[in-house]
């Protein structure tokens, strides 16, 4: 079956580490879309920062942002106008709490980060927070303890951890998988060092599902999804032609229909002409 949807991850699959999408990428989706395939993107970035790739890369379905937990319309020709909302699943506050009092008891090993109505909150700026501020490209809002911020505040989009130390990434999503159950919090690695949580319906393949059937009216196997990391996981599994980069874990690559080259090689590009462009 045709492909009539295309969903891509940002960072590592469609975005390299110059933080931009290279021209071939770009030429490549518009060769896709004059076949009449739509263009989504399925980001851990929130909405404000993943933006700007959306009209770059010329995509023209709702945003799927903070792994999907945040769906939302941009104005098609107008970046500074109002999006549509269309679906917000939030971080029950008691798990949020909870989660932060567990990040709370490892002292200063990870950065915390909060996403509230598509803001970036932190505790105090740190060096760590500012480079990430910077490559999102928007401010962070430092409010002091948590545990006294988030009770007046509205429910988070997201909670990130994050360390200069991918193995400690690694150690806190095993025991964090420990104290919460996937009805709780649905927890995942988006970057080797970055821990997300999120609402445990809040993930990508749910997004991309919701996006494809309920508002496309398609079927799975109409959609090609393309990611590098454990947090496109579920939609990479989700769709008919589910591809992973090379960069990716062993255990994406395996649910995965084809394994494409690098971002630095334009492995989009690659995995596009071999599915959709050469499928004609």
């Amino acid at each position: 079956m045709a492909i009539r949807l295309l969903v891509l991850d940002l960072d590592g699959t469609a975005v390299g580490p110059t933080n931009e999408i290279s021209p071939t990428v770009k030429a490549a989706v518009a060769a896709a879309q004059e076949q009449g395939v739509r263009v989504a993107i399925a980001t851990g970035r929130m909405y404000r920062s993943a933006l700007r790739f959306h009209y770059d890369l010329g995509a023209d379905c709702p945003l799927l942002s903070y792994q999907g937990a945040l769906i939302q319309a941009p104005d098609p020709t107008n970046p500074s106008a109002a999006p549509t909302p269309i679906a917000h699943w939030a971080v029950p506050k008691p798990q949020a709490l909870r989660l932060i009092h567990q990040l709370k008891t490892y002292s200063d090993t990870f950065g915390v980060h909060l996403y509230i109505d598509d803001t970036l909150y932190v505790e105090e700026l740190t060096p760590r927070t500012e480079t990430y501020a910077a490559r999102s490209q928007v401010p962070a809002v430092a409010v002091g303890d948590f545990r006294e911020f988030l009770p007046a505040a509205n429910a988070p989009t997201k909670v990130l951890a994050l360390s200069d130390q991918p193995e400690a990434i690694s150690q806190l999503l095993l025991e964090m998988k420990e104290v919460f159950s996937p009805q709780e919090l649905y927890l995942t690695k988006s970057q080797p060092t970055y821990f997300e949580a999120t609402n445990p319906l809040a993930h990508k393949g749910n997004a991309v599902q919701f996006l494809a059937e309920e508002k496309l009216g398609l079927t799975a196997a109409e959609v090609m999804a393309v990611g590098d990391n454990m947090n496109d996981f579920e939609m990479v599994r989700y769709a008919g032609v589910g591809v992973a980069m090379g960069s990716a874990p062993p255990a994406l690559q395996a649910v995965a229909q084809w394994v494409a080259p690098s971002v630095e090689a334009d492995g989009v590009a690659a995995a596009i002409a071999r599915f959709i462009l050469d499928a004609e």
